[in-house]
């Protein structure tokens, strides 16, 4: 069976083909700049790469063209050959715990939610609609980032703030990143052979999240009502003193939402080091002495382990640390100093499989008190596993 994977942005639009019988990649792609002069697309497939730029007026131009060239580069012989397209969606509020198979009240309440992801749930529902138009019988499944953390308990996902925030206004801790979370959830399943462990989930890229994860169900997450709580990010703060925005707001003559913006885009690595939001250019700086650089990795390096340090006693120990995404899976030098600063809690790591990349690996020594890993991410795979699991039902 072949599933199209879909992550639709508000001028872009990403996708992979999967051939579900062994769950390899036949095709993927992205279009972009959609709607915009200069848009273009590349698909890669079979080795080979096919790049064009073509006038996208809408999504729908950008599903019509994606399937016109899934058959005239022989990828598929007839749209037949699609059973199923998934959708990632990244807001389902507290609605949604698990992937669906999208109809009409779904698409609602995509709208519904859309003040708590203004700039995805717009862009998932156009995503949606484009792929119902030009594929009207082919069944569509949704899958949610916020899904996984829903098994939190009040205790987690409540902050401490006047009660009716939460209950009239929605204010609570959602979660992000979910997907991948899943993912390597099941992959430590695999490797260990059972459902009873305590894992902790690195998801560290330019945005960053970690999971406390018992049993198969997230117990807590760094990032809350939005992406930019928790963790130090490539260009996001992570978690700050909310008291700042209204003194910063005084000396910079800025507003609230400008405020906001500037702790989503111009914070983290790229605010600290003045440079960079990019481990790799951080990383070199820091060679060069860059004292801002080095500052910036250094309180990187920390956020992420006290995070860890605070679920290994939430979860009362920890089986597997695991690190995932960009930095995690690639950046030996940050796997290091992690694991280094870990030594606390019994972690020792294996500086020559640290050095590996790209695929998994247990980067912990045999007598490490917490078996660490490097596991890579494959969101668009899982969310092709739940489109074919929903339509197979």
């Amino acid at each position: 069976m072949k599933i199209i994977s879909i992550n639709a942005g508000s001028s872009s639009l990403k996708f992979s083909l999967f051939n579900m019988d062994n769950e390899t990649v036949i095709a993927s792609g992205l279009f972009e700049r959609i709607g915009i002069e200069g848009s273009n697309y590349v698909i890669k497939y079979n080795g080979e790469k096919v790049s064009e730029e073509i006038e996208l007026n809408n999504h729908t131009d950008a599903v019509k063209i994606l399937l016109d060239k899934l058959i005239t580069l022989e990828i598929i012989s007839s749209l037949d050959e699609i059973d199923g397209v998934g959708h990632r969606l990244v807001h389902g509020k507290d609605k949604y715990s698990k992937s669906v198979i999208i109809n009409d009240e779904v698409v609602n309440d995509l709208e519904e939610f859309k003040e708590f992801a203004p700039l995805h749930n717009p862009a998932n529902i156009l995503g949606i609609k484009a792929f119902k138009d030009v594929l009207p019988e082919v069944p569509m499944v949704g899958v949610f980032d916020t899904a996984f953390h829903q098994t939190m308990e009040k205790e987690a996902y409540l902050y401490p703030v006047p009660y009716k925030w939460y209950s009239e206004y929605g204010v609570r801790k959602y979660g992000f990143h979910g997907t991948s979370h899943r993912f390597i959830t099941q992959s430590v399943r695999e490797i260990l052979g059972r459902d009873n462990f305590n894992l902790i989930s690195c998801h560290i890229g330019n945005g960053g999240s970690i999971t406390a994860v018992k049993d198969m169900k997230c117990v807590d997450t760094t990032m809350g009502f939005t992406p930019l709580a928790g963790i130090m990010m490539g260009t996001r703060s992570g978690e700050i003193d909310s008291s700042l925005i209204p003194y910063i707001m005084e000396k910079e003559g800025k507003n609230a939402s400008e405020i906001i913006d500037d702790l989503n885009k111009n914070s983290g690595l790229v605010g600290l080091s003045e440079y960079s939001s990019d481990m790799r250019d951080i990383l070199v700086k820091c060679d060069e002495g860059d004292e801002k650089a080095i500052a910036a990795k250094n309180k990187y390096v920390r956020r992420i382990v006290d995070y860890i340090a605070q679920y290994y006693v939430l979860l009362g120990g920890a089986d597997v640390i695991v690190f995932t995404a960009g930095v995690g899976e690639n950046s030996i030098p940050i796997r290091r100093e992690v694991c280094e600063k870990l030594a606390p809690l019994g972690v020792k790591i294996d500086l020559d499989q640290n050095s590996k990349r790209g695929e998994v690996t247990k980067i912990s020594t045999e007598d490490s008190a917490i078996a660490v890993y490097v596991i890579p991410t494959d969101e668009e795979l899982m969310i092709a596993r739940d489109t074919l699991n929903l339509i197979n039902r």
